[in-house]
């Protein structure tokens, strides 16, 4: 498996369609040299100012979707 270190550097965007939340952002995408401890994992990069705008992205999208559920998956049972 590859691996990958991804910059973000900036978010531009957040959006939903048929259950996918989309991010559009301008990314640094570096092959990744593999260590005995990190074999397959990709490592996401970001600034602690884009995180929270990543978070607050990310909440807005999910109450937009939950807002398009019928009220008996609201509630949060199924």
């Amino acid at each position: 498996m590859k691996t990958y270190t991804i910059e973000i550097q900036r978010l531009k965007s957040a959006k939903h369609h048929n259950g996918l939340i989309e991010l559009g952002a301008d990314v640094l995408v570096q092959a990744r040299q593999g260590r005995d401890e990190q074999a397959s994992t990709s490592c996401l990069q970001l600034p602690v100012e884009d995180a929270r705008t990543l978070l607050i992205l990310l909440k807005q999208q999910l109450a937009e979707l939950d807002k398009l559920q019928p009220r008996s998956r609201r509630s949060g049972r199924c």
